[in-house]
């Protein structure tokens, strides 16, 4: 069966804004199979815009007025949900990455009331505005600093279950949502338990690039398109999300204790491991200990977050 490639652009109607929900209704259906092009916008209010409004596009300013009755208690807008046929509670959506590509010719970051990893420390709350050169693959700090483009969304996610009604959009959870993982980046393929009929994908949280921890709270935030490959898995079961590139597997860990989400994230790995593997469980661990790394996704969305990558070749 050919498959076929959608397009959601960043109209109003397509967007909502700082939560998910599984009753917020889908814009798009598709196959199991088919890609869908998504145009996100940052998460930010109109007073992170350039004060000039050089670069501002014209989506975004209606998004950001149609939507300022319906905010959420996050600030990102997502694109979606997208229903994928045939996706049932219990299932995986496998999302391939296939491109993230800024679309405007800068980005943001900043430090927030109360927000970030020293919160008590930088109390002279600041936005940068940094200029991004797609042609170069670079962005500029106000100072001259060049650094390379390294997109990616920080947003992928499937509504979350029903039962857990409107929740925010900061916090990353079983249902992906903001991850922030710098090493979701196109080539690579995230794994999403499905808890919702169709499963109701959404993509936002566009970023330039971003350090791992994340720690003044922002990464370099800016406009993403983004094509995405949704397929839904029914010979996969699992209750929180993985990803893989064709050379490595990745485990994630999310929880408000760093020390958790670290232990979480190691015990993903090890069922991973093992699944994929004749390995028993103690083989397993004191591999991840001689051959895995564990790094620090963020830590200022709340759930704080760490992934172990391994390389597939060692399993």
């Amino acid at each position: 069966m050919s498959t076929k490639t959608y397009r959601l652009d960043a109209d109003p109607a397509n967007i909502f804004w700082g939560y998910f929900d599984a009753k917020t209704p889908p814009v798009l259906e598709v196959d199991s199979g088919d890609e869908v092009v998504l145009t996100c916008m940052p998460a930010c209010v109109a007073e992170d815009l350039p004060p000039d409004g050089k670069g501002v596009r014209k989506d975004h300013l209606r998004a950001l007025e149609a939507k300022a009755g319906d905010k959420g208690p996050g600030p990102h807008m997502m694109t979606g949900p997208v229903y994928v046929r045939g996706a049932e509670p219990g299932d995986v959506l496998q999302v391939d990455i296939l491109d993230a590509k800024p679309i405007q010719d800068w980005g943001f970051t900043a430090i927030l009331p109360l927000l970030g990893a020293l919160p008590d420390e930088f109390t002279d709350y600041e936005t940068l505005h940094i200029a991004i050169d797609n042609d170069r693959g670079i962005c500029t700090l106000p100072w001259g600093l060049e650094l390379p483009l390294d997109p990616f969304f920080g947003i992928m996610a499937v509504a979350p279950p029903p039962v857990w009604g409107r929740v925010g959009s900061p916090e990353p959870r079983a249902f992906g949502g903001n991850i922030d993982n710098k090493d979701l980046r196109p080539g690579t393929t995230l794994y999403l338990p499905v808890f919702n009929e169709g499963a109701l994908f959404s993509a936002g949280d566009g970023h330039g690039r971003q350090g791992d921890g994340e720690v003044c709270i922002a990464a370099v935030e800016t406009a993403l398109e983004g094509r995405f490959r949704l397929t839904v898995r029914k010979d996969i079961r699992i209750d929180t999300p993985f990803a893989e590139t064709p050379d490595m597997l990745m485990s994630m860990g999310f929880d408000e204790d760093l020390d958790e989400a670290m232990r979480k994230a190691v015990r993903n790995m090890v069922r991973l491991v093992t699944e994929r593997s004749d390995l028993t469980r103690n083989h397993a661990y004191m591999l991840l200990s001689l051959a895995a790394d564990l790094k620090i996704t963020q830590v200022v969305d709340g759930e704080k977050g760490v992934h172990m990558v391994i390389r597939k070749d060692w399993i």
